[in-house]
């Protein structure tokens, strides 16, 4: 005998399909299956694993090394040429592992640690405060419509209309330096969470029209029924992956700021800032602008491949 409601059978784990009525999302662990198998994947993760590591032992790292952050080491440069490291490669060797800071003699290892703990938490605090506020004004818009989709869409395009990376330069600047990484933090998601409201908003619109949704709709189910166990779970795909391709995004945001002055605030060690620092040094000590651009751009570009492979897995019909 059929059933009054239309809702398509959910598959292995349960998972009701998604809003296009293609293949339901795999299951955490064929997700992890398909990702194991692919070199590029498993090379993005182990890299950011590694980075992770980094960023939450960097005291106990450091203490390994021999030194730490704010330790200066003039036995380890030349005072009569300005400041230049001793040795090659910028002065590494068995007792700074990467070299030295010219001019101040500073471990750059240790910086690094240090330096990957500042990306890591200002980028996915960033991304995790974009994604709840994408998330909580998408589906309000998407699933209320009316006057509270009108103002919500007009704040998204007013926020979106703005040159972003300029009005973060000019509200960093204007604000005091105190607890700069939690002003980054909000300024960050204030111009980040439209994005993804924007194509929650328009998923969420598909899918209370489905079938499956009115059947829940007319069985007598409340709103916060429908929006959480109807129409949240089927965002889950898109959430995940927009999730993982915002993280570098906001990795080289940060980056960038502190390579303008206005992010992550001296002496706190951040690689944008390290970079920022080694302009006077190119010709001379090339190892120190090398070092901290190569970590940056292997873990934007780790983020940015894992991502990519993510959402060819969770969602194959709309990988072109």
């Amino acid at each position: 005998m059929a059933t009054l409601s239309s809702r398509p059978v959910a598959k292995e784990d349960g998972a009701p399909p998604p809003p296009g009525g293609g293949a339901p999302p795999p299951p955490p662990r064929r997700t992890l299956r398909a990702l194991g198998r692919d070199p590029g994947a498993v090379l993005s993760a182990a890299y950011i694993l590694l980075v992770v590591i980094m960023a939450v032992f960097a005291p106990l790292i450091v203490r390994i090394s021999g030194w730490g952050p704010y330790e200066f080491d003039q036995s380890a440069i030349d005072p009569n040429l300005g400041g230049v490291p001793l040795g090659g490669w910028g002065g590494a060797g068995s007792e700074h592992w990467l070299g030295v800071e010219p001019g101040s003699g500073r471990d750059i290892f240790a910086r690094i640690v240090y330096g990957a703990r500042a990306s890591m938490l200002i980028a996915l605090s960033a991304t995790a405060l974009t994604t709840l506020l994408g998330v909580v004004f998408g589906l309000l818009a998407g699933f209320f419509g009316g006057r509270v989709d009108w103002v919500i869409s007009r704040v998204m395009d007013f926020l979106m209309a703005f040159p972003a990376l300029i009005f973060m330069i000019a509200i960093l600047s204007a604000l005091p330096a105190g607890n700069r990484a939690t002003l980054l933090v909000v300024v960050i998601s204030a111009f980040g969470w439209p994005y993804l409201a924007r194509i929650v908003r328009g998923q969420t619109m598909s899918i209370a029209r489905r079938e499956f949704v009115e059947a829940a709709r007319a069985s007598g189910a409340d709103r916060r029924t429908i929006v959480f166990r109807e129409i949240l779970p089927n965002l889950r795909s898109t959430i995940i992956v927009m999730t993982t391709l915002a993280v570098p995004g906001y990795i080289g945001t940060e980056a960038g700021l502190s390579f303008l002055g206005v992010g992550v605030v001296p002496p706190t060690p951040s690689w944008g800032q390290m970079i920022a620092s080694s302009v006077t040094w190119y010709s001379v000590v090339p190892t120190y602008f090398a070092i901290p651009g190569a970590f940056l751009f292997l873990l934007v570009l780790s983020f940015t491949v894992l991502g990519d492979r993510l959402r060819a897995v969770l969602d194959p019909d709309g990988v072109r």
